[in-house]
């Protein structure tokens, strides 16, 4: 093994996240052998001083760490298990941080499987999008045994902000995950829902937004994509699809545990009728369309 404080890391997925990731782990002296089947990431992070390779196994063979920096849990499965995937390569000992939002039972399974071949995981899921990935912020909800955090605490340091560690059972930060996911979602459903009412009436929405943000209607979501809304610029930095996906996720969970979701099942039906007007690769506060769409009116306004 590499020396601790840097282990040479294969990392897949060098998308919107994935990428400032690698980049502050490249930044903080690791080697980074990167994989995306996107010829422009992988140009962008060789770029800034990473490799690449052509395979998760190509570039677990001589990796201490595989991070997934991936979509869902079909991903992963493909990355590890798949044709070339990162498992088979994988030296005995090595870690697994898996950093996609998934299924707590499939994560559970996952470290079962890996347990299996002697190889460690990490449960990781991370928050914070695109700029705090560039920036070196994230907040990771974070479980795993005591090896596990020990071989990724280099990689903690120089790409968070926060690290929670929810406990030695991976799994438990993917269930922490999912709820997250769960008030992301329904509040980015409830900020559009909100401005289209106020457009509608006939308010002046900038100043609707500077009213709320600075009331106890505000909240996190609110404060980062109603500018979208007002600017009209749904460049994706987190798309429609995720939440598709995610909040799909967190009505799985629910119904696995016979708990209803109401308020979770009305913002994902929200988004899948965004996805299915086809706007499902623009950014997340692209649902507001639903509303004006349906209304015949913008939320957009200019700025003064």
């Amino acid at each position: 093994m590499t020396d601790r404080n840097t282990p040479v890391i294969a990392f897949v997925g060098l998308g919107s996240m994935g990428l400032g990731m690698a980049k502050n782990l490249l930044k903080h002296g690791h080697k980074v052998i990167g994989v995306d089947p996107s010829a422009v990431a992988r140009e962008a992070f060789v770029a800034a001083g990473g490799a690449t390779a052509a395979t998760p196994a190509d570039a677990a063979a001589t990796a201490d760490v595989v991070i997934l920096a991936v979509v869902n849990a079909q991903q992963v499965e493909t990355v590890l298990y798949g044709e070339g995937g990162a498992v088979a390569t994988l030296r005995k000992g090595g870690l697994v941080m898996q950093c996609a939002t998934c299924p707590a039972a499939f994560i559970r399974r996952l470290d079962e499987r890996l347990a299996a071949t002697g190889h460690e995981l990490l449960d990781a899921p991370m928050s914070g999008g695109r700029a705090r990935a560039e920036s070196g912020e994230l907040t990771f909800m974070s479980s795993g045994n005591g090896e596990a955090f020990a071989a990724a605490e280099s990689i903690l340091s120089a790409t968070s902000a926060k690290v929670f560690r929810l406990g030695d059972k991976a799994g438990i930060g993917s269930l922490v995950k999912t709820v997250n996911q769960l008030l992301a979602g329904v509040h980015i459903a409830t900020a559009a829902e909100a401005m289209a009412l106020a457009a509608k009436a006939g308010a002046d929405t900038r100043a609707v937004y500077e009213v709320i943000t600075a009331s106890a209607g505000n909240s996190w979501m609110f404060g980062n994509r109603v500018p979208h809304m007002l600017d009209d610029d749904y460049t994706p930095l987190s798309a429609v699809e995720i939440f598709v996906k995610d909040l799909g996720l967190v009505l799985d969970t629910g119904h696995e545990m016979r708990l209803p979701l109401p308020l979770a099942a009305a913002a994902h039906q929200l988004f899948i009728a965004a996805a299915g007007a086809g706007w499902g690769k623009l950014d997340d506060a692209a649902v507001v369309k639903v509303y004006e769409a349906a209304g015949d009116f913008k939320v957009s306004s200019p700025v003064k």
